[in-house]
């Protein structure tokens, strides 16, 4: 039988006192009561937040969990309402110059990006955010919509999407703050995918094949010039949303188990209280925010994600 001290290459610390700041994982013997003891994490939770203040699918998300912002989308025609979140309560914001649904944010709630998107087609139109106000950037090179994004207003990433003809594209675009330039190419052409991360450092994952219509687990990873190949997505999944880094990602949508990604795996995690797709995230992978989303002509769901939850444990042998 393998030993604890073979797995950590330590024993287990026998201490009169329960330690004051453990770390996940640490095992110790409290020898004053008698008891083995371990700090783990008890996996994170979804909580209902404030809806937002129009129902939609398909918007843009952007910023954090008490500093959110969400621009666009559809319920069912196109819109320009744009709504900042304070973590508690959504308020109206300055509406986007061009009304649209399909389309990608990126970037801070006074500091955001959009990009692509659909109108009567897909549009290569990029608008920036300062807090109050929407106004144009530099186009896309290639119109498409339904696309992944990351990173900032002025370091923004634009990859994969839905273009004209029907067909999806592998196509990266780097934004410097008033243009977009081309970057490395996806290794799968897919829309309907997520993204985090920065520009030099973003994540790529799930979204659907076309032609055929398949749904995907795929996740790449990108290095500011190059896509790899990275774990993929125990559940494939579409129309989805995602926060955090390239190594601390949580992905969410439909179906409503949520996955979070440590840099080469992904593990499985809290539902939402309300399986949707075409939502859209904000935050980081212990703090994140999901909104919007289909069914319906649109929803006003708001949740918001806390992990993790940290405690100490007794350990016994059932």
């Amino acid at each position: 039988m393998t030993t604890f001290k073979e797995i950590r290459g330590t024993t287990v610390e026998s201490v009169s006192s329960d330690p004051t700041n453990p770390e996940v994982g640490q095992i110790w013997y409290n020898n004053t009561i008698g008891v083995l003891k371990g700090y783990k994490s008890l996996g994170g939770v979804w909580a209902a937040g404030g809806n937002l203040g129009t129902a939609r699918y398909s918007l843009a998300g952007a910023g954090t969990q008490t500093a959110g912002l969400a621009a666009g989308g559809g319920n069912p025609g196109n819109l320009t309402a744009t709504e900042e979140y304070n973590g508690s309560t959504w308020a109206p914001g300055g509406n986007l110059g061009t009304a649209r649904r399909n389309i990608t944010g990126a970037g801070t709630q006074t500091a955001g990006l959009v990009f692509g998107g659909f109108t009567t087609t897909s549009v290569a139109n990029t608008e920036e955010y300062d807090g109050s106000t929407w106004s144009p950037g530099g186009s896309l090179s290639t119109a498409r919509r339904l696309l992944g994004g990351a990173g900032t207003q002025t370091s923004g990433l634009a990859a994969g999407g839905f273009i004209a003809p029907p067909a999806t594209t592998t196509a990266t675009e780097e934004y410097d703050g008033s243009s977009w330039t081309a970057g490395g190419t996806m290794g799968t052409a897919r829309y309907r995918l997520a993204g985090s991360g920065t520009q030099t450092s973003a994540l790529a994952f799930g979204g659907t094949l076309f032609p055929p219509e398949v749904t995907v687990a795929n996740t790449e990873e990108y290095d500011g010039s190059t896509w790899t190949a990275g774990g993929s997505l125990n559940t494939a999944k579409s129309g989805l949303a995602g926060a955090g880094t390239q190594t601390a990602t949580i992905a969410f949508g439909s179906p409503a188990v949520s996955e979070s990604y440590n840099g080469t795996s992904w593990t499985n995690g809290a539902s939402l209280g309300t399986a949707r797709t075409q939502l859209a995230g904000a935050g980081t992978q212990t703090l994140a925010l999901a909104f919007g989303g289909l069914p319906s002509s649109g929803n006003s769901a708001t949740e918001e994600y806390t992990d993790p939850t940290l405690a100490v444990q007794k350990i016994t042998t059932s």
